[in-house]
This record gives C-alpha cells, structure tokens and sequence, in this order.
C-alpha cells in the first residue's frame, strides 16, 4: 500500500499536468471505487468542474475542483496516470477522466515511459486523460463539497510544524497501546505505514512492542525526529518501488531494517528479526531496539 512518500511524489508529479485544466468528461469503468454516488451522479456532477489545486491529506489525493472536492485513496495497487487522448483502457483501469482546458507548454517523456504515458509538468493539450487503474479493485473515490466528511477523523500530518515532539509525547502517553499498531493508526497519526514505522522505530531506537504510555520525553523525541526524518528521505527519493505497481521510487534502496529480515543491521550488524505485530510483519533490531518485559 502506498504510504505518504507515495502519495506525495504521485501529487507532486500530477499537479503541474492537472491545475487550470477542466474534466469535460467521467468513465467510470469500476462503480464499486465509487463513494456515495451512481455512475450516472458522478459523471454529471464533475463534468465542467475546474482543477484548482492537487494536494495530499495522510494517504489521500485531495483535487480541488471550481465547486466540489475530489478524493481518492489507492489502498493496495491503486495508481494514478496521465495518458495522451489515442489511449487505450487497460483491463484495470477503474476511472478515466478526460480533461480539456487551457494549453500548456509541451512537456518532455521520461526515458523509460510506457507508450502514451506522460511524466512531469506542463504536458500541456498532449495529455488529456487522468487514469485511475487498480489491480485489486480497494481503492476508493468521493466527489463531495465537504471533504472533511472523508478525512475528518485523521490524526494530525506528521510533517506539519503543529506536529511538534511535544503534540507526539501527549497523544502517546493518553493511549495505552503497542507503539507499531499505534503508529499504523491514521486517526493517531497519518500517513503512516507498514514501510515507514518499521524504518522510523528502528531509527527512533524504540522497540516496536513498547506499549506507549511507558515511552519518556526523550524518546518521544527520537521517535518524532525519526518520523519526519524517514518521510523526507522517502519523498526525496520518490517513494519506494514494490509489488508491481510502484515502479521510479528508490528508497527500497536506503531500508535499515523493512524486507531485511535475517540480513544485519546497518548500526550494529546484529540480524534484523522479523514478528508479527497486530497482523502486520514487523522488522526491528534486537540490540539497537531494547526492551524490558515490564515495558510490553
């Protein structure tokens, strides 16, 4: 599943091909990655609708449109593409949208592009087609005027500068929880993973299992820099490429412990153990990652 770095370098890459352009028309090819609304309902309630901005919230895509706000969240293989007008559907595409607009400068193909797909900004009248393809059928769409009904119980974004260690010390000393579950918990945290945990718990030297209200000031404090500092270097290197769908990323390449199960730790050189956490492999360090049995 795609986690904030992710989502953020998809946003990043689509928004310069996206705002000021205008849907003049919805396929939707899956109805059941709809929210809330027919085929029929979504088609004609996004159909003139201007792209004003493309952000993110926790795992979510957040399009602003003239009047409503477009939301969609990928779960397991969902993607997001722009493809010239001449393109085919493929037989995961879930949602087409075909966009018209003002032109924009001609844009440059990435060396290693499938054909009809465009990369980067200003792609101009060339791309016409923002494709939404998802293998497994999770992903999810809404088209409502109040996004905060969507995303309005999510935790707070942990690369805000409100995300302060302090706001991380209070919300972790009222739970009394698991710290990796907890983590994983978007209304405690969002954007937050699988991936991203594991690699932020170990860097943070905090043992996944600790329950929260047994971690102190300090490494509430490690924990917090350990959070914001594996996101950045995920977002700078465009995410991490897995399973079949995520391909361009390379943070797969800088994982201290993720996927390492058995290979030694890059601190210690001790062997990355891997549990099983509230249904979620887990990859930790047995020495850089102590912990006491009154502390589980």
């Amino acid at each position: 599943m795609p986690e904030l770095p992710e989502v953020e370098t998809i946003v990043r890459r689509l928004r310069p091909s996206l705002v000021g352009r205008t849907i003049a028309q919805a396929e939707v090819l899956w109805t059941r990655s709809l929210v809330g609304l027919s085929a029929e309902q979504f088609g004609s309630q996004i159909s003139g609708q201007g792209i004003v901005g493309v952000s993110r919230r926790a795992k979510y895509l957040v399009f602003q449109l003239t009047d409503l706000y477009l939301l969609i969240h990928l779960r397991m293989s969902g993607d997001l593409t722009m493809r010239a007008g001449g393109y085919e559907p493929d037989v995961h595409d879930r949602l087409i949208l075909r966009l018209g607009g003002p032109k924009q400068e001609p844009g440059l193909f990435h060396p290693n592009q499938e054909p009809g797909l465009f990369h980067g900004p200003g792609h101009g009248s060339a791309v016409s087609l923002l494709v939404f393809n998802d293998t497994r059928k999770f992903g999810r769409v809404w088209l409502t005027a109040h996004p905060e009904d969507v995303v309005g119980k999510l935790g707070p974004e942990p690369l805000e500068d409100s995300f302060t260690p302090q706001v991380l010390y209070s919300r972790l000393i009222k739970k009394h929880r698991q710290l990796k579950p907890l983590l994983l918990d978007q209304s405690f945290l969002a954007g937050l993973g699988n991936i991203y945990s594991d690699e932020a718990i170990h860097l943070s030297g905090v043992h996944p299992l600790r329950i929260s209200d047994t971690i102190s000031v300090d490494e509430a404090q490690r924990l917090h820099a350990a959070i914001q500092s594996v996101l950045l270097a995920g977002i700078e290197h465009n995410g991490a490429s897995f399973d079949w769908v995520y391909r361009g990323g390379g943070f797969q390449n800088y994982f201290r412990v993720y996927g390492r199960e058995g290979q030694p730790c890059p601190v210690c050189g001790a062997l990355i153990q891997k549990i099983v956490v509230g249904q979620r492999g887990t990859h930790f360090c047995p020495v850089c990652q102590p912990i006491g049995l009154r502390e589980i």
